[in-house]
C-alpha cells in the first residue's frame, strides 16, 4: 500500500491515488503514520489540498512529517499565507520544524516578500543547526534574493561548503532580479557545471533587461535545451515587442520535438495579442484543447487577453465565462478588455462581480477599471473606487496615481487631478500628460501649455501623446502661431516622427481658423497617407464655414476611404442643407440609402446612485425609459 502511493506521488496521479479513502482506517488498515503521511503527500503534491487539509485534521497528532507536507503544499499551489499560517500553528503546538518544514514554508515568504518573517525563521534555522543544511540553505537564498536582499543571499551562498546545482541556479537567478547582470555574470562563469537551469537563468535577465541579441546568443550557444529554456526565451521575445521572432521560435520548438506545456501557451498567446495574428492565435488555440490545457488559469487568461485585443470580446468572454477557478489576473484581464473596446458599462459590471465572487482587487485591477469611470464620467463611481485604492494602500503606487489623474481630469474634477498631480514625489511622462490632457480637453488652454513648459523644464521628455494633448490645446484655444511651432518640434526638438494624430490636430486648426484652402495643401503635403480622420477634420471646417465645392470634393474622398461610415454623409448633408441644395440632399440620401448607410444613433448615459445606466436614442426598451 504505501509504495503504491508512493508511485501516485512521483507520477502526480491523483486518478489512481483518488481511489484511496481519506483516511486509512477506513479500509480496515490500522493508524499507520506512514501510510497517512504518504497519503497526505500524494493530496499535497497532486494539488487537492482540500482532501489534504481534510485527512490533516483528522489525524490525532500529526508530527513533524505531516506539517511539513502541508506546509510545503500550500506553499507550492500558490497558497503562502495559508503556509505560513499552518507554521505558527506548528510553532504554537511545540512540534520541532525539521530541515523539511523550514525549507518548505521558506519559499511562502519568498512568494509574499516576507522579509521580516524570512528573518525570524533563519533564526530558528540557525538555532537549530541547520543552517548548512543543503534544501534549507538554498531556500534562505532563494528567500532573501526574492525579498530584495540580495547582498545576504550571496552572504549565505559563500557559506555554503558545497553549493549544489540548485544553489549556483538560485543565486544567478537572485542577481538576475535584482537587475544585477555583471554579478550573475561573474556567478555564471564561476560555477562548475553549468546546467540548463543556470544557462536559462542568465538568458530571463538579459531579457528581462531588453538585452534580446545577448539573450538570444546564449540561447543558441546552450549545450542543451528543455521545454524551460524554450519557453524563457519565448517570454522575452514577447515581452520585448518581436512577436513574429516567438511565432518563429515556438514553430522551431515544435519542429524540434518538444510539446509545449501550460507555460509555453501562457508565453506565446501574447504575441498573437492583435488583429493581424488573430488566425495564428486561433491555431494556438486548438493545440491548447488538444493539450487539455484550456482550463489553465494563467492560459485561459492569456487566451482570453488575446481575443480581446484582437477586437473578439464576445469570444473572450465565452472562455471566460467557461473559467471555473477565476484569479484576480482573469478577472482584471476580462475587465480591461471590455474597456479597450469601449464597453465601459459592461467593464464596472464585471468589476462588481469580481468583488461579489470574493476576489480582491489589485493595483492592476484599479488601473483597468478607472479609464472605464473616466470615458463614462462617472465621477462618483471613481471616488467610490479611489476610496478602495486608499483602503488597498496601493495608492502610492505610480500607474494608480496616473490612472487616478486621468479619471478625475476625464471626469471634470480637475482640482482633484491636480491635487493627486502635485503629491507625486516624481511624475512620469503619463502623469504630465494626462494633467496636460485633462486641462485641454476642459478648455483651460493655458494651464495646459503652461504645464508644458514646466514639464519640459523638470527634464521630463514628452512623448507623441503628450504633443498630441499640446495641439489640442492650441486648437481649443486658437493658438494657430503656437500649434505650428510646437509642429515642428515634433521632429526637430524630439524627434518624433509626427503620427496621423499630429497631422489631424494640424487640420483642425487650420479649419477652425477658416484658412480651408491651406488645411486642403497641408493634407496634400503629408508624409504620410492621410487616413478618413484627417479627412473629417476638413470635411467638419468645410460644414462650419459653409464651403460647399471642398465638401464634396472631401466627401468623395471620405466615401472610398470608408464607405460603411455615416458621418461623412450626415456632414455632407448638413451642408447642402446649409447651402439649400435641396436637389443634391435628396441624391445623396437616395445614395445612403442604396448603399444601406444609415446614422448611428447617438448614445448616453447617466449616473444615478454610484450606478451608470446607458440608453441608445430612441431605444424605448430600456425599463427605466419613462424615468429618464
Amino acid at each position: 500500500m504505501p509504495q503504491l502511493l508512493l508511485c501516485c506521488i512521483r507520477k502526480n496521479s491523483l486518478t489512481v491515488g483518488k481511489h484511496f479513502p481519506a483516511h486509512s482506517r477506513l479500509r480496515g488498515f490500522s493508524s499507520d503514520r506512514v501510510l497517512e503521511n504518504r497519503l497526505l503527500s500524494m493530496y499535497a503534491k497532486c494539488g487537492n489540498l482540500r482532501d489534504a487539509r481534510k485527512l490533516f485534521d483528522e489525524m490525532p497528532d500529526p508530527d513533524e512529517c505531516s506539517w511539513s507536507v502541508l506546509i510545503a503544499g500550500c506553499a507550492k499551489q500558490g497558497l503562502p499565507n495559508e503556509a505560513l499560517e499552518l507554521f505558527r500553528q506548528m510553532q504554537g503546538m511545540g512540534v520541532q520544524a525539521n530541515q523539511f518544514t523550514l525549507s518548505g514554508v521558506l519559499p511562502a515568504c519568498a512568494s509574499l516578500g516576507s522579509l521580516h518573517e524570512g528573518m525570524e525563521i533563519h533564526q530558528e534555522i540557525v538555532r537549530s543547526g541547520l543552517e548548512l543544511d543543503m534544501f534549507v540553505s538554498n531556500a534562505l537564498v532563494d528567500m532573501y534574493a526574492k525579498c530584495g536582499c540580495v547582498e545576504v543571499a550571496r552572504h549565505v551562498f559563500d557559506k555554503m561548503s558545497e553549493p549544489d546545482r540548485v544553489s549556483w541556479t538560485t543565486m544567478i537567478a537572485g542577481y538576475v532580479q535584482a537587475g544585477r547582470l555583471d554579478d550573475a555574470l561573474s556567478v555564471f562563469r564561476q560555477m562548475p557545471r553549468r546546467d540548463v537551469r543556470a544557462w536559462t537563468a542568465m538568458m530571463v535577465g538579459y531579457a528581462q533587461k531588453g538585452f534580446v541579441d545577448e539573450a538570444m546568443k546564449l540561447f543558441d550557444e546552450m549545450p542543451q535545451r528543455d521545454v524551460a529554456s524554450w519557453n524563457a526565451m519565448i517570454a522575452g521575445l514577447v515581452q520585448n515587442g518581436y512577436g513574429d521572432k516567438a511565432l518563429k521560435l515556438y514553430a522551431e520548438m515544435q519542429s524540434a520535438g518538444l510539446k509545449p506545456n501550460s507555460k509555453t501557451f501562457a508565453s506565446i498567446i501574447p504575441a498573437c495579442a492583435n488583429p493581424g495574428a488573430l488566425q495564428q492565435g486561433k491555431e494556438i488555440h486548438k493545440q491548447v484543447i488538444r493539450s487539455r490545457l484550456e482550463s489553465t488559469v494563467f492560459v485561459a487568461s492569456s487566451l482570453v487577453d488575446m481575443y480581446a485585443k484582437c477586437g473578439d470580446i464576445q469570444k473572450a468572454r465565452e472562455l471566460f465565462d467557461k473559467m471555473q477557478n477565476k484569479d484576480v489576473l482573469s478577472w482584471t484581464v476580462m475587465i480591461a478588455g471590455y474597456t479597450q473596446n469601449g464597453f465601459d458599462v459592461e467593464a464596472l459590471e464585471i468589476f462588481d462581480q469580481m468583488q461579489l465572487a470574493g476576489v480582491k482587487p489589485d493595483f492592476k485591477t484599479f488601473t483597468s477599471v478607472l479609464p472605464a469611470c473616466a470615458n463614462l464620467a462617472a465621477l462618483q463611481r471613481g471616488m467610490v473606487i479611489h476610496e478602495q485604492i486608499v483602503r488597498s494602500g496601493v495608492e502610492s503606487e505610480s500607474v494608480v496615481m496616473n490612472a487616478l489623474i486621468d479619471m478625475y481630469a476625464k471626469c471634470g474634477s480637475l482640482y482633484k487631478a491636480r491635487e493627486l498631480f502635485d503629491r507625486m514625489h516624481k511624475p512620469t511622462v503619463v502623469s504630465w500628460t494626462a494633467m496636460i490632457a485633462g486641462y485641454a480637453m476642459h478648455g483651460y488652454c493655458r494651464d495646459a501649455l503652461k504645464l508644458f513648459e514646466e514639464m519640459k523644464q523638470s527634464g521630463t521628455s514628452p512623448n507623441h501623446i503628450t504633443l498630441v494633448c499640446v495641439l489640442s490645446a492650441c486648437c481649443h484655444a486658437g493658438f494657430l502661431e503656437d500649434a505650428n511651432r510646437y509642429f515642428t518640434s515634433i521632429s526637430e526638438c524630439y524627434h518624433i516622427t509626427p503620427t496621423m494624430e499630429h497631422y489631424s490636430c494640424m487640420v483642425d486648426i487650420l479649419g477652425r481658423a477658416g484658412k480651408l484652402d491651406e488645411a486642403h495643401n497641408f493634407i496634400k503635403k503629408m508624409a504620410i497617407k492621410p487616413n478618413a480622420n484627417v479627412w473629417s477634420c476638413l470635411l467638419s471646417a468645410c460644414r462650419v464655414h459653409n464651403n460647399t465645392a471642398l465638401g464634396q470634393e472631401v466627401a468623395l474622398h471620405l466615401f472610398e476611404l470608408d464607405p460603411e461610415n455615416p458621418a461623412p454623409y450626415v456632414l455632407l448633408s448638413n451642408i447642402y442643407a446649409a447651402g439649400g441644395r435641396w436637389g443634391e440632399l435628396e441624391k445623396l440620401r437616395k445614395i445612403m440609402n442604396d448603399r444601406g448607410v444609415k446614422k448611428t444613433p447617438g448614445c448616453s448615459w447617466i449616473e444615478v446612485n454610484k450606478q451608470v445606466h446607458s440608453f441608445l436614442a430612441g431605444d424605448k426598451s430600456n425599463s427605466e425609459m419613462q424615468n429618464i
